[in-house]
């Protein structure tokens, strides 16, 4: 088998969230632990953190892996979805899995695969794992894919658990309430480790401090603890959220005899996307005119990213618009500004919800647009049709990203 023809197996024989929606979620843990059992357990075969969340848990995971880096480590970096290539989910120091490596892999247990119907994720973790273990990685960033407690990746035995924050989404899977999605998140705590959460929520807080005392692990409330201020290279006033988090993540680290030097830290923040290779967190991609791209997608990342967009100087906003179908429109649309050209697209997914619809939706409210027939014809009109001194956002979905970066 060639690369391209073990993704196309991967792909199209596996059943993948990012590509099916709920159909491919699967609420047990059963198969990724016959997987696991399969390659020898080599999620015993380093350590790690193990990083949850609703938003930010993507810059995050890579924020560590950057300071990590710095420090002298050798650092894993497991996080999904990628936006260009498959290879982006798994990395160590920077540099993607190897062809030959995700080739060999599948090739191996191809059969087992098969014959115990994993999913995408499953063994994509177990890809992961085991590379990691080969690699002699010194520690592993772990992203949870969907949720925690059900989570593919809930088999490490982390050295700190990291919980970004909470915010509807995937409600479908996770729950409609905050603090049912906080309990799914929150089951990535485990016995006697200590957990961060970044944000505090009066609707999740109790929740993570039931279930710390419940395995008898300290529990830090970023936001309450990190006094100082850090700059980074990864934009957005999202961020400083982000580095509060993964700062006192860090203190956690150093207790447990991690070298880990202020300068360490400071250097790592501000080399994020040179040392791991990050892609679409506000992602400037030209100056004249000034064109943005950003991954988030939900309420709570599109708030964020609107607000950043408010601190921006410019003549006419010019927005490249697409999403996948099951995304709540009502939770976004009163977010997004009024007083922009919008370009409606479709992403090149099965999940994309067709442009026309997204018009309709949007038109009422006052947002106003063309459809598009793909993403690359909506961006390239928008290039088309902005003047040096217009701003163009692209965004509403990662996979709307993933096309034209």
């Amino acid at each position: 088998m060639t690369y391209q023809d073990t993704l196309n197996w991967m792909f199209s024989q596996i059943p993948m969230y990012q590509k099916l929606g709920k159909t491919a979620y699967k609420a047990d843990l059963s198969n990724t632990i016959k997987l696991v059992n399969h390659l020898n357990n080599p999620e015993r075969g380093f350590k790690s953190i193990h990083v949850a969340g609703t938003n930010g848990k993507g810059s995050s995971s890579h924020m560590f892996a950057s300071i990590l880096q710095e420090a002298g480590y050798k650092v894993g970096l497991y996080t999904s979805p990628h936006l260009k290539d498959f290879r982006e989910r798994i990395k160590i120091n920077g540099e993607v899995i190897s062809k030959k490596i995700v080739i060999g892999f599948i090739k191996r247990n191809k059969t087992f695969f098969e014959q115990n119907h994993l999913s995408f994720f499953e063994m994509t973790v177990g890809m992961a794992f085991e590379y990691f273990v080969d690699e002699k990685v010194d520690i592993a960033v772990i992203e949870v894919g969907l949720g925690g407690r059900l989570d593919s990746t809930n088999i490490v035995t982390p050295e700190v658990s990291v919980i970004t924050n909470i915010g509807i989404d995937h409600t479908q899977f996770l729950g409609s309430t905050l603090d049912a999605i906080a309990y799914e998140k929150g089951g990535i705590i485990k016995p006697n480790i200590s957990v961060v959460i970044g944000e505090t929520q009066d609707e999740t807080a109790p929740v993570f401090i039931g279930l710390a005392k419940k395995n008898k692990s300290s529990i830090v409330f970023a936001d309450k603890e990190v006094k100082e201020s850090y700059s980074s290279d990864l934009k957005g006033s999202y961020q400083p959220k982000n580095i509060k988090t993964v700062v006192e993540s860090i203190k956690i680290l150093q207790k447990k005899g991690y070298n880990i030097t202020e300068n360490h830290i400071k250097d790592g923040l501000n080399n994020v996307v040179k040392n791991t290779s990050l892609l679409g967190r506000w992602q400037v991609l030209n100056e004249k005119p000034k064109i943005v791209c950003d991954t988030g997608h939900n309420k709570e990342g599109l708030k964020y990213v609107m607000k950043q967009l408010q601190n921006e100087y410019f003549e006419d906003l010019h927005i490249v618009f697409g999403v996948v179908n099951d995304k709540d429109l009502n939770s976004i649309m009163g977010l997004l500004p009024r007083k922009a050209t919008y370009y409606f697209c479709k992403p090149e997914i099965f999940r994309g919800l067709d442009a026309h619809l997204l018009k309709s939706a949007f038109s009422p409210l006052g947002l106003y647009g063309r459809v598009y027939k793909s993403v690359n014809e909506a961006y390239s009109e928008a290039v088309k049709q902005a003047k040096d001194t217009d701003f163009i956002f692209v965004g509403g979905s990662s996979f709307v990203v993933a096309e034209i970066i």
